[in-house]
């Protein structure tokens, strides 16, 4: 026979309950799960965006305060200025876009629950 673990002896472990009005269970597939568990890649793309807007702000204020003799350092600094600009433009959409979706699946595992609680 098995141990109860609810016995207060030395071997066994004592478990106190208080009671609780009510108890929500949430049912989740194991992709849903698994993205929850990741927790999406949100500070990523926005610690990206950060990093190369900066770049690129540094790049356009050198830009237009400075003037540059060189078409090569000139050509050089104009194309980090673009593609810093929109990368961080682009990394900032998807860190939006991403953001959203963790909310959206937990706003969806819960309104499960909003449903069969209105159905019964």
């Amino acid at each position: 026979m098995s141990k109860s673990i609810l016995s207060g002896n030395e071997e066994g472990l004592t478990i106190n309950k208080g009671k609780l009005g009510s108890l929500n269970i949430y049912e989740v597939t194991e992709d849903e799960l698994e993205k929850l568990e990741t927790g999406g890649s949100d500070p990523i793309y926005l610690n990206f965006a950060i990093f190369t807007l900066s770049i690129a702000l540094s790049f356009f204020i050198t830009l237009v305060t400075t003037t540059i003799e060189s078409n090569r350092i000139f050509i050089t600094f104009l194309i980090i200025t673009i593609i810093g600009f929109l990368s961080g433009i682009i990394l900032l959409i998807i860190w939006w876009r991403s953001k959203r979706s963790i909310k959206d699946l937990v706003k969806k595992i819960k309104d499960r629950l909003q449903q069969k609680v209105d159905v019964s």
